[in-house]
C-alpha cells in the first residue's frame, strides 16, 4: 500500500477535540491540584454531573434565543428511546438540574465545584475549541451580595497563587427581572430608531435578546452603542443597594475593578452582579473566567425559587495565560524519580521488591523492561528524566549493594561520582538525598 493511502487511511481527531499529551499534560495536572487545593480552601466541594442530558435542561436553563442554543449545541435524538439529548455546552444547568432533582439546597445553602469538559460546534480558534474544559465554581442558597463579592475575591486570590498579573477584572449590574423589563423596551426603541447602523446578528437580536447587542464586538458599531441609555439608570433601589454593597466589600478587600454598564454575559439566566476577569494575553478571546447572580435560574428549571450565584473559568485558558506568566517556573515534566537498572533476569527480579519498597516511600520509580545493555538503560533512564539511577549489577548483588548515580543534569553537579550502597541502607540513603535536596 502507497504512503498516500496509508496517510488517507489514518483516523484523526475530531477538529477542535485536542490531544493533552506528556509533558504538556504535567502543567494540566500540576494546574488542577493548584485549584482544587484553592476551591477546598474555601469550602467548596466536588459535584460531578452527567456530560449529556436532555437538551430541553439548556433551552430552559441557558435561554433558548442565545448562541450556545440557536448555533452551537451538539444535540442529537437517542435512536434506542427517543429521548432527544445534548452534550453539555456549559455546567451550570447541569448543576442546578441535580440540585432540584436530589434536594440537595433545600436543608442549607451549599458551596460547590465541577471541573470537566464542555463541548461547543463552534469555528476553532485560538483559545477557542469545540471541546474544552471549564472549572465551574456555584454557589446555592447565598441571598446576600457578600456571596457575590466573595466569588470575585477567590478568583483575585487564584490569580496570585498562579502568579498571574495580567489580568482586569469588568463588573456590571444587570438589575432585577423588572428593571431589564422597562430598560428593554428603552433600548429596543433605541435601536429601531438606529437599525440602519446595526449589523445582521444585533436586527436579529433587536427583539429577542436586545441586552446582548451591547456586548457586540462589532467595532463599527461602537460608537452606536457607546449612545445606547444606560442600564444603570433603570435600576431600582434594591438593585442599586446591592451592587453598592458588592463594590463595597470588594474595595474593602483591595480588589480593583472597572464598571462596565454594557457587561451582560451570554446566558439569559443571569440577574444583579456580572463580572468577567480579561487578560490581554489571549487576543480577542480574553475573557479566562466569567460569572454573576442567577436567582431565578432554579425556580424557571422546576425547583423551588432559590438564590445562587457562580462563574465559570476556561481551563485552556488560564493555563495559557499561566505558562506566559511563569516561564521560567517548569514543572516537574519527568516520568520518574529513580530509574532502576539490573544486568539480568536474576537481578531484574531482585530488584522488584526495592522498586515497591521505594515506592511505598512516596518516590516514582521505573523498572527497566528487557535485557538492554546499561548503555541503553542510561539514555533510557535520561531521556525518563529520572534523578537517580541505581544499578543492581552482579558485582553489586555479590556485595548485597547496589551503585546509584545521581543523574548530573537534574543534580545540578551535585554527587557527580557513583555511590556504593547497601540493599539495607537504600531506602533511608534516597529519602534524606532526593528528600532534602
Amino acid at each position: 500500500m502507497s504512503d498516500n493511502n496509508n496517510i488517507s487511511n489514518k483516523i484523526l481527531a475530531v477538529r477542535g477535540m485536542n490531544d493533552i499529551l506528556p509533558p504538556d499534560s504535567t502543567n494540566w495536572e500540576y494546574l488542577e491540584r493548584v485549584i482544587i487545593d484553592w476551591l477546598h480552601s474555601y469550602g467548596y466541594m466536588n459535584l460531578r454531573v452527567p456530560i449529556v442530558e436532555q437538551t430541553r435542561l439548556f433551552e430552559r436553563g441557558i435561554g433558548s434565543v442565545t448562541d450556545i442554543v440557536e448555533k452551537e449545541m451538539y444535540s442529537f435524538v437517542d435512536g434506542l428511546n427517543g429521548e432527544c439529548l445534548t452534550i453539555r455546552p456549559e455546567i451550570t444547568a447541569g448543576i442546578v438540574r441535580s440540585f432540584i432533582e436530589h434536594n440537595f439546597a433545600y436543608k442549607r445553602p451549599r458551596r460547590v465545584y465541577s471541573i470537566g469538559p464542555v463541548f461547543r460546534h463552534e469555528r476553532p480558534q485560538a483559545g477557542r475549541y469545540r471541546q474544552f474544559n471549564q472549572i465551574d465554581v456555584e454557589t446555592i442558597g447565598f441571598n446576600d451580595p457578600d456571596i457575590d463579592a466573595e466569588l470575585i475575591i477567590m478568583a483575585s486570590d487564584l490569580w496570585k497563587k498562579l502568579g498571574i498579573s495580567n489580568i482586569r477584572l469588568e463588573l456590571n449590574s444587570i438589575g432585577l427581572l423588572e428593571d431589564r423589563t422597562l430598560y428593554k423596551q428603552e433600548l429596543v426603541s433605541f435601536f429601531e430608531k438606529n437599525i440602519d447602523s446595526l449589523d445582521n446578528v444585533s436586527r436579529n437580536r433587536m427583539y429577542s435578546n436586545p441586552l446582548r447587542i451591547l456586548d457586540s464586538k462589532n467595532l463599527e458599531m461602537q460608537s452606536l452603542l457607546s449612545k445606547a441609555p444606560n442600564l444603570f439608570d433603570f435600576l431600582s433601589t434594591s438593585s442599586l443597594n446591592h451592587f453598592e454593597k458588592v463594590c463595597s466589600f470588594l474595595d474593602k478587600s483591595g480588589v480593583k475593578y472597572n464598571i462596565n454598564n454594557r457587561l451582560v454575559r451570554g446566558l439569559d439566566y443571569y440577574n444583579l452582579t456580572v463580572f468577567e476577569w480579561i487578560s490581554s494575553e489571549l487576543g480577542s478571546q480574553g475573557t479566562v473566567c466569567g460569572g454573576g447572580r442567577y436567582d431565578g435560574l432554579i425556580e424557571s428549571l422546576g425547583g423551588k425559587k432559590i438564590p445562587a450565584a457562580g462563574f465559570a473559568i476556561g481551563f485552556e485558558r488560564i493555563l495559557e495565560i499561566w505558562k506566559k506568566s511563569n516561564i521560567d517556573n517548569n514543572c516537574n515534566n519527568s516520568e520518574c524519580d529513580i530509574y532502576i537498572m539490573h544486568d539480568s533476569l536474576k537481578n531484574q527480579l531482585i530488584s522488584l521488591k526495592t522498586s515497591e519498597q521505594l515506592r511505598n516511600l512516596g518516590f516514582s520509580v521505573i523498572l527497566h523492561s528487557g535485557r538492554d545493555n546499561f548503555k541503553r538503560q542510561f539514555k533510557m533512564a535520561d531521556s525518563c528524566g529520572a534523578l537517580v539511577a541505581i544499578i543492581f549489577g552482579e558485582n553489586e548483588i555479590i556485595n548485597n549493594s547496589v551503585s546509584v548515580k545521581f543523574l548530573n543534569k537534574y543534580q545540578n553537579g551535585i554527587c557527580k561520582e557513583q555511590e556504593i550502597v547497601p540493599i539495607e541502607k537504600l531506602a533511608s540513603f534516597l529519602k534524606k538525598r532526593l528528600k532534602d535536596d
